[in-house]
Parts: C-alpha cells; sequence; structure tokens
C-alpha cells in the first residue's frame, strides 16, 4: 500500500519539475544573464534527477514485491487446487463436467487470483496520481478534465464487452482444450510410449492434435480480430481528444495566457491524466474479466463431498472380533444404464479369507471400493459389527483396510518409500519394510538394485532403475502386508506373476494375514481355491456361494468358468475333480 502511494505521487513531480527547468531556461535566456542565469535550470534539473533515482528504487521494489506475490499466489492457489482435488469423492471423476470445472480452475488459477491483485494495485495507484491531476486541470480549465471521461470511456467499454465474450467462449472450448491435450498427453508421455510405437499411432494423434488446435486458434483468433478492430475506433477517439487538448493548451501559450514551460507541464499532465484515468477504468474492466474467470475456480472450490463425515462419528470395534457385512447392498454408478450391484448379502468373518469370483463388469471392483468407501451404496448398507461404516470416519476407517488395486500406482519413489506408503502414519522402520517385502517376493528383487531400498524407481527422476511388471506387483503387494489393517483386499494381485512366483506369494500372503480377513478377486482359479469361501457374482448378484469343492459339485457358472480355465491350461485332464 505504501508503494502504492508513493508511485502515485511521484509521476507528479515530473511535468512540475519540467516546467519550472523551462521557465528558468527562458528566464535566464532572456536575461542574458550568462553562466549564473544557468543555475537555477541546472538546480531544477538536478531535483529531476533526484526524483527521477527516487522512482526508480520505488519501481524496482515494486517489481520485487510483484514478483515476491506472483510465486507466492501460485503455490497457494495449486496448493488450493490440490486440496480440492484431494477432497472430492470418487463419483466426481465418473463425470466429465467434473474434468472441465477441474481443467478452467487449473488453468485460470495460477494466474487469474495474481492478475485482480494487480490490477487492484494499478487501480489504486492511478487513482492517486489522478487526484492530483485533477487539481491541476480543473485549475486550466473544467473543460479540459471533463474530456478526461469521454476520452477514457470507449476503450474500457470495448474491454468490458469482449471480456464477456472471451468467457463464454472459453466455457464453450473447455472440452476441446481437453480433448486436445489427451492428444498431447497421449503422444509425450511414457506410460502409452510402447503402444503408440507399436501400433504407429504418433502421427494419428499428432494430426488429431493439430486439427484441434486449429479449431481453437481459428476462434479465438476471430474474437481478437473484431476486438482488434472495435479497439482502433475507441483508439482513435482517444487520440482526437489529447490532440485537440493540445491544441487548445498550445492556443492558451500563444495568447500570453499560460507560459510556454505550462504548456509543456499541462500537456504532459494531460497525458498522464488520459493515461491514470484510462488505466482506472481499464483496471475495473480487467477485474470484471477476472472475477468471470474466477467464478471457476471458485466454483471448483465450492464443490463439496458427497460422503458425508458424520458429526459424531461412532468408534470402531476391537480388531480382533470385526465382523463385516454387506446388507442388501444396491448400487448404479452415476450415469449408468444399469446397477452394478443389485442387493448383495456378504459376510467376511474375522481370520477368513473369500474370493469373488466372475466375469468382468459382474461388481466385483465395485464391492470393493464400497468397501473402502469410496462411494456409499444406494439401497442397503455395509456394517463392521453391525455399525454402518457411514457412521464411522471414513479416513479412520480406510486405515483398516489394505487395498491392491489391479491398476496399481508405480510411484516414482525410492523403493523403500514406494513400501512404506502403504502405512505413511507410521514412521519409516525399514525392518517393518523389509518383512513387508520378503512377504510379497519384493525383497530379492529390491536387494539387486543399484542402492538396494534407497534405490530411486522409475525413470522419472535422475539416477532412476525400472522394474519389471511383476516386480512393481510384487512391490505393490509389500505396500498392504506393511499396513496393520484387519482387513487386506487383493484386487487381481497376481496377474502379471508366473504360476510359481504366484503360488509362492499366496503361501507367504496366507501366513501374512493370520487372524485378519482378507478378499481376493483373481481370474485364476489356482488362486481362488484357498480361499475358506468364494461368492460367484453375475450382472452385480451373487449368484453362487460355498467352497471350491462345494462350488464345483453344484456345476453352475463357478464350474463352468473353472473348467473353461482348466481345459485351456490342461488340455481338459482334471482327473483329481471326480464331478468332471
Amino acid at each position: 500500500m505504501a508503494l502504492v502511494v508513493v508511485q502515485g505521487v511521484l509521476p507528479l513531480a515530473s511535468p512540475y519539475l519540467m516546467k519550472r527547468t523551462i521557465d528558468a531556461l527562458g528566464t535566464g535566456i532572456s536575461a542574458h544573464a550568462g553562466l549564473a542565469g544557468f543555475r537555477p535550470v541546472l538546480y531544477w534539473v538536478v531535483l529531476a534527477l533526484v526524483v527521477a533515482v527516487v522512482s526508480s528504487l520505488f519501481n524496482s521494489l515494486a517489481g520485487l514485491a510483484a514478483q515476491y506475490q506472483s510465486i507466492v499466489f501460485a503455490d497457494k492457489v495449486t496448493d488450493l487446487v490440490l486440496g480440492k482435488s484431494i477432497a472430492v469423492d470418487m463419483e466426481y471423476y465418473e463425470n466429465s463436467d467434473y474434468y472441465d470445472t477441474m481443467y478452467r480452475a487449473q488453468t485460470q488459477a495460477a494466474t487469474r487470483p495474481l492478475s485482480v491483485v494487480n490490477r487492484l494495485v494499478a487501480v489504486g495507484r492511478n487513482a492517486v496520481s489522478l487526484v492530483g491531476i485533477t487539481g491541476l486541470l480543473l485549475a486550466l480549465n473544467p473543460l479540459v478534465a471533463l474530456v478526461l471521461f469521454f476520452v477514457a470511456l470507449p476503450g474500457a467499454l470495448v474491454q468490458t464487452l469482449y471480456a464477456r465474450r472471451q468467457y463464454r467462449l472459453a466455457m464453450e472450448l473447455t472440452e476441446k482444450e481437453r480433448q486436445s491435450g489427451y492428444y498431447y498427453s497421449m503422444a509425450t508421455g511414457s506410460g502409452p510410449a510402447k503402444e503408440i510405437r507399436l501400433f504407429d499411432l504418433g502421427n494419428l494423434f499428432r494430426s488429431r492434435y493439430r486439427a484441434l488446435r486449429a479449431q481453437l486458434r481459428g476462434a479465438r483468433l476471430k474474437l481478437t480480430q473484431r476486438q482488434a478492430a472495435t479497439g482502433w475506433f475507441a483508439q482513435l477517439m482517444t487520440s482526437f481528444a489529447v490532440y485537440g487538448s493540445l491544441a487548445f493548451i498550445a492556443y492558451q501559450a500563444y495568447m500570453g495566457a499560460i507560459t510556454v514551460g505550462s504548456l509543456i507541464m499541462y500537456y504532459s499532465v494531460f497525458q498522464l491524466a488520459v493515461s491514470s484515468f484510462s488505466g482506472i477504468l481499464t483496471g475495473l474492466a480487467g477485474l470484471y474479466e477476472d472475477n468471470l474467470f474466477l467464478s471457476n475456480f471458485y466454483g471448483f472450490l465450492a464443490l463439496q463431498p458427497r460422503l458425508k463425515v458424520p458429526a459424531s462419528p461412532k468408534s470402531l470395534p476391537p480388531k480382533p472380533n470385526r465382523i463385516v457385512s454387506f446388507r442388501d447392498v444396491s448400487f448404479q454408478y452415476p450415469g449408468g444404464t444399469r446397477r452394478a450391484l443389485d442387493a448383495v448379502n456378504l459376510t467376511v468373518e474375522p481370520g477368513q479369507v473369500i474370493a469373488l469370483v466372475g466375469e468382468n463388469g459382474s461388481g466385483k471392483t465395485t464391492l470393493v471400493k464400497l468397501l473402502c468407501r469410496l462411494y456409499d451404496p444406494e439401497t442397503g448398507s455395509v456394517t463392521v459389527n453391525g455399525v454402518d461404516i457411514r457412521q464411522v470416519d471414513p479416513v479412520d476407517w480406510r486405515r483398516q483396510v489394505s487395498v491392491i488395486l489391479q491398476d496399481y500406482v508405480q510411484y516414482h519413489l525410492k523403493a523403500w518409500e514406494n513400501i512404506w506408503l502403504g502405512d505413511v502414519e507410521s514412521e519409516p522402520n525399514r525392518a517393518r519394510i523389509i518383512e513387508a517385502a520378503r512377504r510379497s517376493g519384493a525383497d530379492s528383487a529390491i536387494r539387486r538394485l543399484p542402492e538396494g531400498y534407497d534405490t530411486q524407481l522409475g525413470y522419472w527422476f535422475k539416477r532412476g532403475r525400472e522394474l519389471s511388471i511383476g516386480e512393481w506387483q510384487k512391490v505393490a503387494l509389500a505396500r498392504a502386508f506393511l499396513r496393520d489393517s484387519q482387513i487386506v483386499v487383493l484386487d487381481e494381485p497376481t496377474s502379471s506373476l508366473d504360476p510359481l512366483a504366484e503360488a509362492e506369494v499366496f503361501e507367504r500372503f496366507r501366513a501374512a494375514v493370520h487372524g485378519r480377513s482378507a478378499i481376493l478377486i483373481s481370474h485364476r482359479f489356482s488362486t481362488v481355491r484357498m480361499a475358506d469361501r468364494i461368492y460367484v457374482l453375475d450382472k452385480g448378484r451373487i449368484a453362487e456361494s460355498g467352497t471350491h469343492v462345494e462350488l464345483l459339485k453344484h456345476q453352475g457358472i463357478y464350474a463352468r468358468l473353472y473348467l473353461t480355465q482348466a481345459a485351456t491350461f490342461q488340455q481338459g485332464s482334471l482327473s483329481d475333480h471326480p464331478i468332471m
């Protein structure tokens, strides 16, 4: 605020000092005073130099403050976007409108709040200058002061008009912007890199990216051309007003009403006044534009989680005796056309290992998402010892569930950190981390790395080392084993492992989950057979349940799936099962 006042006042000194310099010079020349007559001129020049140096100092300080604000604002606003992205529920990620909202917030968040501050500073600085300038112009002629309003108004109106048009255009183009960004990320990202090259998709995605950017560029240039044409007419009016005022002030000097120094001062002041008043109106129009775009940012921050945290959450029952039950649970994804789960009843006893079996889309992973309370069921309830998990703090509940999903994340961090992420509430304990890695079979692969557990994984950062898909999966399994949770959920946990490695993992897994409940989702029946109880899902319903032997004897969906897989890998030789 101090800089705003000083920067607003200092520009007023320059025209005045120039007037005194010119007048002193004219007096000295007229008086033929020689070098002595030049001393007053030199005095005013030196004073102008001091003002210029002080102005330069304060401009540098203002630049430093602006740079500091820019860094702090960018970090703060980005942190707000991250916080809201973490806080919203999974349901938002099933909705394309959410991605539009998030994209608009992200693209505007880094610049618009800072723009508001900068515009407010500029408006304040120009307002301070204008207050002093107006007094001088009123002393010259009130009509000149009135001209200021009509000079600056057209430009401000043009900016306000096109600010709304630009906002509407940005809203209309959001999806195309995201589509172009998608093609760009596919062509440049490390994840799709292999398939992009194997199927020669690079040029296809590049051409689509170019086509989208051409559409976006054309729409924006068309609006910019209109704005430039309209703005030129507004600038033309300003030029006529400025030079018309110059003619009036020059006439005053010609008639002897003011000195030549006053002519220069008044003309400089008038230009400064036009600049200041235009700056105020343009700044206000810019603030209007910023407010339009910031509505996207505020709209994003206003998103509220659909999963409500209870005002007075209930405590979880003691660990060893927790019974998890699904009671008539039904659920349909937002925008879905059918129920992913339909009246599901299922119980997981303490220490019991159950398996979920079914074709793709039968509801297996959805059931796990409800268990972890990433979603809430439409009807029915998920309970632990009779307590609905909606009455428990969701963060506390999720700490009791270790989950390794089929699409697990490969964190480009150190090897020990990749495992420790399974239980970040605890202090990193090397012994516990190594034990979890041994249980999952990841220990031997990690020890072969150049720096062992301190090796950076992935190629995103320096000295990184890549693991095979199977090794990454063992690291992900270690995360689940590290957490001291009551329930362990493994969604296709060994899909990237060979049969021998799979057998080794589950031998260790069985010992690791002693006293804890476990839910397995797998298409491999060699994995499923180890479960205490198997539930077969079909189109969102539990069609069958029982042990491996019981389900084979039932000769239903499970038996058909098992026989199909067995025929593939054993050429139909299943003589160890009497029903075949």
